[in-house]
């Protein structure tokens, strides 16, 4: 387990960068599920009625979710400040409480209060555990608009996180990152974000299908971002590492990418592949105004 700090990670989106963090000691293994916080951490005291669960039970009422009902916003801002704790498995714990919380309706506004702190915490401490349990708490969330700023300075961070080897936090962080692209004012951020040379090995056969159909998702949207009246009205510049060169680029591969997935064994991966030769042939016919790292040549040949 490692911090970032002194800077951000390799890579940055139009010159922002993650904070600093520091180093921890690994982590023990979650506890069981049910076990009250109070046993795991004396900081959980107070309020004796939460108890560990990555999910709260699906389906008709039961008596967790009856005794989750009972909680006040007072008992989610208690929570909420456990996400300052200097342990980082009492900070893992406080997120995978929010996010267990966070199916509860009335609880969504008060936990979304958090979105700035838990963006912060992944930014800036290296920590898979940690990564997986602060995405899929944001994951769960709808992120209101004063959050972009703040998502802007984190780009980097998350498009780190995607490029690192840990399976589940990747899949967390492509979801996010695949709907904030849907967000006009935050499309050209993710675009210009630096990635390293070898970003399109996302797309390799050999990846996870879980993974491949997220990364193709994500390559849907900004492709369909790229077409949209709103972007195409301004002519963009983009850094030469960016994720647009990477996939939209001259040099790109990905149409090769592209073409291998589409007899895939998983259907879903191979009927995504074809979604995106879609979007990025249309992206074509539409006329994309190009930038000043324009692609110019077709992604696939008429005999392909």
């Amino acid at each position: 387990m490692r911090a970032w700090g002194g800077g951000s990670p390799e890579g940055g989106c139009g010159g922002a960068g993650a904070g600093k963090g520091a180093a921890s000691a690994p982590l023990p293994g979650p506890p069981p599920l049910g076990a009250p916080l109070p046993a795991l951490s004396p900081r959980f005291s107070r309020c004796p009625r939460f108890v560990w669960s990555n999910e709260l039970p699906r389906g008709p009422r039961s008596g967790a979710w009856a005794g989750a009902s009972a909680c006040t916003n007072d008992d989610i801002r208690l929570v909420g400040s456990m996400l300052d704790d200097n342990d980082n498995s009492v900070k893992i714990q406080a997120l995978n409480t929010l996010k267990a919380f966070s199916g509860i309706r009335k609880f969504r506004l008060k936990i979304q209060e958090h979105s700035i702190k838990v963006l912060e915490l992944i930014s800036t401490i290296w920590d898979s555990e940690l990564h997986i349990a602060g995405l899929r708490l944001l994951n769960s969330l709808s992120l209101p608009d004063y959050v972009h700023p703040q998502l802007r300075r984190v780009m980097p961070a998350l498009m780190e996180i995607l490029q690192s080897d840990y399976i589940l936090a990747q899949v967390q962080a492509i979801r996010l990152l695949s709907y904030l692209a849907q967000k006009n004012d935050l499309l050209y951020d993710i675009l210009n974000c630096q990635v390293h040379s070898n970003f399109l090995n996302l797309f390799q056969t050999t990846q996870p299908g879980s993974l491949l159909f997220e990364v193709l998702v994500f390559a849907e949207r900004l492709s369909e971002g790229r077409n949209s009246p709103h972007y195409r009205a301004v002519k963009w510049h983009y850094n030469e590492q960016s994720l647009h060169e990477a996939l939209f680029g001259d040099e790109s591969r990905l149409a090769d990418r592209l073409l291998a997935l589409v007899i895939h064994p998983e259907e879903e991966v191979q009927i995504q592949a074809c979604k995106v030769i879609v979007s990025l042939q249309c992206s074509q016919d539409v006329g994309v105004r190009p930038s000043s790292c324009r692609p110019s040549h077709s992604y696939f040949n008429s005999g392909e």
